[in-house]
């Protein structure tokens, strides 16, 4: 009889932890920023370029144990470049 008393109680303090651990697990504060060497801001998911000791690569921000950080995506930066195709003149 004990055994089936103890099971509710069980569930419900189940159900309050996970409760507790969706508050905990909220979204980043939309203030939350990360900044590039030359004191841009960057809110959490964009993406740039930074160079830092004449290295440069492509990071996105994220936050990180609650702190905003950049991670760094891959090697180098995205560049733009014009073809011969593109300097025809109409």
């Amino acid at each position: 009889m004990k055994r089936l008393r103890a099971m509710p109680i069980a569930t419900l303090s189940l159900a309050a932890i996970m409760a507790a651990g969706g508050v905990l697990a909220a979204p980043p504060d939309a203030r939350c920023t990360c900044r590039n060497r030359d004191g841009s801001k960057y809110e959490i998911g964009q993406t740039a370029c930074i160079r830092v000791g004449g290295i440069s690569y492509l990071a996105r921000c994220e936050m990180n144990l609650n702190v905003s950080t950049w991670k760094k995506l891959r090697d180098g930066c995205p560049t733009a470049e014009i073809g011969p195709a593109d300097m025809l003149l109409d």
